[in-house]
């Protein structure tokens, strides 16, 4: 540095292109979201204040910088704010043990940490009891904000009960570039609500509409959408994309951005985001949300992780299959977790659901970010041609979960295409 030379910033438009984000690839083939300079900025620095209540004297810790948490609130936001940011590349657990993230937080002195639901659930998994945990001096802690799919109501607990701190759950997505719904840490902490991502963020009027683009009666599932214009941050198109960018996002509910998403917005204004719009099955003629049967699940004191995906039925058209992994320690056999799960979603969801089966499995596909490829899952138990996932964090479970779901009777799927 003593021998470089001073360069000056180069000027740009606020509408040039900062970067292109490639989405995830859960629904097909990844698109390349574009992001400006001057509405990202904005956006940004305005979250870090409001939302994270991070400040030149905080620091965050951000897991994971090729997503699009890691864009924003890893590099450019803290830069922005004047902020340190500490980078965490690597697992949860086994990177040797699951205390690798308490010991990042006490050795860097992390004030608000941000990671993906997925991660606390391998830590859960791996060390229930949070016996890690108890090994690092936490106190400087003072908030985790979880992101990249849903947050199941048994991870918020488990996470809120050994942390003692506010655990805040937001939506938003790589299009976005910010949360479209959250809880304003900065400004005003909100009643949580276990299983809502709480309520939108300035400059997002968020609908729920039916296949008739009429809006739904509150507590009632829909497609999850905003009212045209976006907020400033959010994407202005796709890379060298634009007609796939108005057919992905625009065209099926006109004067509004279609999310991808499903679920209500309950009496209080607060979100439920409950699944995919692709994984709410119509079991004989009911709409049901996988969200709410894997909520059930996730619930029961030995299941670490679960998903749940819609299957073809000659009769109901679709039913519901659940796979789940168990804690690390749980030795019961398998028949008998199996039934309880069962028993548990029609207690709670009732018989409509039709949720008679389940298995049990070591582990689920993900891509990196973190999200259970649950289309991918589908196609191979209907036995249908499916593409490797672009950004699958490891190919090798797909051929676990058709063996498992051969011993359960499906056919268990046809070659990936490449």
């Amino acid at each position: 540095m003593a021998k470089a030379e001073r360069r000056n910033g180069v000027p740009v438009k606020a509408t040039d292109p900062l970067y292109i984000l490639y989405t995830s690839g859960t629904t097909g083939q990844p698109k390349g979201v574009v992001r400006d300079n001057g509405g990202h900025a904005v956006a940004l620095r305005w979250t870090m204040t409001n939302i994270y209540t991070s400040s030149r004297r905080g620091v965050l810790g951000g897991v994971g910088r090729g997503w699009v948490v890691g864009h924003s609130y890893i590099v450019y936001a803290p830069l922005l704010t004047g902020c340190t940011t500490v980078v965490f590349e690597g697992k949860p657990v086994g990177t040797p043990d699951p205390g690798t993230f308490w010991r990042v937080i006490e050795q860097h002195k992390v004030g608000t940490l941000f990671t993906a639901p997925t991660a606390f659930r391998a830590i859960k998994r791996e060390d229930p009891d949070a016996n890690y945990l108890k090994k690092y001096d936490l106190s400087h802690f003072r908030a985790l904000f979880l992101a990249g799919e849903r947050s199941d109501p048994d991870t918020l607990h488990w996470a809120e009960d050994n942390l003692n701190v506010p655990v805040i759950d937001h939506w938003w997505q790589t299009e976005t570039g910010w949360a479209i719904s959250g809880n304003p840490l900065g400004v005003h902490l909100f009643p949580i609500k276990y299983g809502s991502a709480t309520r939108p963020m300035p400059g997002w009027d968020v609908r729920v509409l039916n296949a008739e683009l009429k809006e739904v009666p509150r507590g009632d599932i829909g497609a999850i959408c905003v009212k045209l214009p976006l907020p400033p941050g959010t994407l202005p198109t796709l890379w060298n994309a634009d007609e796939r960018f108005k057919k992905s996002y625009l065209a099926d509910y006109p004067g509004y951005y279609q999310t991808g998403d499903a679920g209500f917005v309950d009496d209080d204004g607060y979100v439920y985001v409950m699944a995919r719009t692709d994984d709410i099955i119509n079991v004989a003629g009911h709409r049901l949300s996988t969200g709410a049967m894997e909520e059930v699940l996730s619930s029961h004191k030995d299941v670490a992780e679960c998903a749940v995906i819609g299957v073809a039925d000659d009769l109901k058209g679709q039913v519901p299959l659940g796979f789940v992994c168990l804690k690390a320690g749980v030795t019961r056999p398998h028949e008998e977790i199996v039934k309880e799960v069962v028993q548990l979603v029609r207690e709670q969801i009732g018989p409509v659901a039709d949720f008679k089966r389940a298995l049990v499995v070591d582990r689920l596909p993900k891509t990196r970010s973190g999200k259970i490829l649950r289309g991918t899952m589908q196609k191979i138990a209907d036995s249908q041609d499916y593409k490797m996932p672009a950004t699958i964090d490891d190919p090798g479970i797909l051929p676990e979960i058709a063996d498992a779901l051969r011993l359960l009777g499906y056919a268990g799927g046809k070659n990936a295409k490449p």
